[in-house]
């Protein structure tokens, strides 16, 4: 059983994927995509939202990072994946479940799948150009608004040369509105010659539980799941090596909190600093009540010297800060 940690845009940076993978269970993750429209992007491109590619595309746990790519003209997504895989990407992963209106409308991410045939050609030109030693996965929904042909897309792109289909259980139109559709999953998987991972409202174990009885499929992929229950990946690993489940007590987590904090004040601006703590706090009110009380008290604060304090942090001294 794999346990994979999902792709969320503008959410599961580098910093996130770090701090995540280090609490243990996760076994690969994948960046933001990078959007890929009329040219070979630059490598400042590709290291700018995967600094790991400078650590042999691992986080500091050691867990592989795998790079998606979105867009539509197969030959561009081809040359973007050999030109990322010279920068040290091990697997190619290709973005067609991207439910978000403005990649819609310029044709990259869940609107493909109204065209099974165009995502056959993409995996077919990204798996011949692409070194065979590296895996080229896909990640879909259902359909854009009709689950009709989610059977001929899975298909299309196992058949043009993806190793693996991650199936987030929805349409685009159904967004991330409950529940998921597992079900689905199970005819995908008893469709295609390819390992499916199922993706989709996995909040607990007992979810994971439900979805594995459903889909038939014993890997997965967890998103929002992971972001708000940071150690959900490491209970279900326990429970799958038939260990009991020890959760992460609030006072365990803070510190990688307060590390996610202190790498995001380095990283990022003090006007958007404050921000991604906030984004990430507000998730995990949903499990943690010391996570409420947090945000509560961090809601109308944009001062950083002041978050450090309300958190008891300090910089290193010779810390170097983004102004």
């Amino acid at each position: 059983m794999q346990i994979a940690l999902a792709p969320m845009e503008g959410l599961v940076d580098h910093i996130l994927r770090d701090v995540l993978t280090r609490i243990g269970g996760i076994d690969w993750c994948v960046t933001e995509f990078v959007r890929v429209t009329e040219r070979v992007l630059p490598a400042s491109a590709y290291r700018k939202l995967a600094p790991e590619l400078f650590t042999a595309a691992q986080t500091r746990a050691g867990t592989q990072l795998r790079v998606q790519l979105l867009g539509s003209d197969p030959q561009c997504l081809a040359d973007n994946a050999a030109f990322a895989c010279t920068l040290g990407a091990p697997v190619i992963d290709l973005n067609f479940g991207c439910p978000a209106k403005t990649v819609n409308k310029s044709r990259g991410g869940a609107v493909l799948l109204k065209e099974p045939e165009l995502l056959h050609r993409i995996l077919r030109e990204v798996r011949r150009t692409v070194a065979a030693d590296i895996p080229v996965t896909a990640k879909m929904r259902l359909g854009f608004d009709d689950k009709g042909g989610a059977i001929e897309c899975a298909q299309a792109l196992a058949e043009g040369g993806a190793e693996q289909i991650v199936v987030h259980a929805r349409t685009k139109v159904e967004g991330y509105k409950p529940p998921a559709h597992w079900e689905w999953v199970a005819l995908i998987k008893e469709a295609v010659n390819v390992p499916v991972f199922a993706n989709g409202d996995v909040w607990t174990v007992a979810d994971w539980q439900r979805c594995r009885e459903v889909s038939g499929v014993d890997d997965i992929m967890i998103g929002r799941g992971l972001v708000s229950r940071p150690d959900l990946a490491r209970q279900i690993a326990m429970v799958k090596a038939g260990e009991p489940v020890v959760e992460m007590t609030w006072q365990e987590f803070q510190p990688l909190l307060n590390d996610f904090w202190l790498q995001a004040r380095k990283k990022l601006s003090p006007r958007f600093a404050p921000g991604r703590l906030k984004q990430w706090l507000a998730l995990l009110t949903r499990n943690y009540p010391e996570a409420v009380l947090l945000f509560d008290q961090l809601r109308r604060e944009n001062d950083c010297l002041r978050i450090d304090a309300m958190l008891g942090v300090e910089l290193p001294l010779n810390a170097e800060l983004v102004s």
